[in-house]
């Protein structure tokens, strides 16, 4: 389902960052009409219809942006617990005007040290522990208080070309089967930060995750039988640690999932690759 079909993109978009996730949606603002802009450090390749913008957002930048209607903040987690404050207060400094609407992608790695026997929902209150979950949670109140920012947390984000645990299981490397995990395919993703941008009231959170939480073990088995080698060992010593998030409100935005579980997924995944 194209949940964002019948409603318009921003006019300009400017996307900071331009990894995987700025390809994918700047592939589907470009086919709706949107001029597309990208900032970031590099001078590699961009598809067409997006203009490249090099700027370094650790420092002040030296010409001003572009004013745009919408903004979608994908960048990696900069040095320092204040990396993404510092980062974002050089790009409104920047900006002509604020954009009407900002998505700023955060992680669900904010709830670190959180202790909870439910599935953790929008409404929990994250508890970071260390300078990477602190530094995240910091950016997305910045993005809040800088550009009233929608904030999405993803978790295990996947997808063509993020095949770590395939690699993983192959190498019959071990892993923790108790382990609770949260997963939300590449394409799932892009979806909802395409509708984020284009609806009209947008929730000010969502959790980008899938429908089936699993543990780790469940998942590493699956792939193991797919791809007919065994599954990794385990430590049965091991904790069961993790959390799992509930992604209710985002199936309610998007209506459906491309990819409901880490099954469909990986599936696929396995099925693309080159026969040997």
């Amino acid at each position: 389902m194209n949940s964002s079909a019948r409603l318009a993109p921003p006019r300009r978009t400017l996307l900071v960052g331009f990894g995987k996730l700025g390809r994918g949606l700047a592939h589907r603002l470009v086919a709706d009409g949107s001029e597309v802009f990208a900032l970031r450090r590099s001078d590699d390749d961009l598809p067409e219809g997006v203009t490249g913008i090099r700027a370094d957002l650790s420092v002040p930048l030296t010409e001003p942006l572009p004013a745009v209607d919408a903004m979608v903040v994908t960048l990696p987690p900069p040095g320092g617990v204040d990396g993404y404050r510092i980062a974002l207060t050089h790009l409104r400094d920047a900006l002509p005007s604020l954009p009407d609407r900002t998505v700023f992608v955060s992680s669900t790695g904010v709830f670190e040290a959180t202790a909870s026997d439910h599935p953790i929902t929008e409404q929990d209150e994250p508890v970071p522990a260390s300078d990477r979950s602190r530094g995240l949670y910091d950016g997305e109140r910045a993005a809040i208080e800088l550009f009233s920012a929608v904030v999405v947390r993803p978790s295990g984000i996947y997808g063509p070309g993020r095949g770590f645990l395939l690699r993983q299981v192959r190498e019959h490397k071990p892993v923790n089967h108790r382990r609770r995990t949260n997963r939300i395919h590449e394409v799932d993703l892009v979806r909802a930060l395409d509708l984020l941008l284009r609806m009209p009231e947008p929730p000010a959170l969502v959790h980008a995750v899938d429908q089936a939480p699993a543990p780790l073990g469940d998942v590493v088995a699956h792939i193991a039988f797919r791809l007919g080698v065994d599954a990794p060992p385990g430590d049965p010593s091991a904790e069961a640690t993790g959390l799992v998030h509930d992604g209710s409100l985002l199936l309610s935005l998007l209506g459906d999932l491309d990819y409901p579980t880490y099954v469909e997924g990986y599936d696929e995944m396995i099925a693309a690759e080159p026969t040997p």
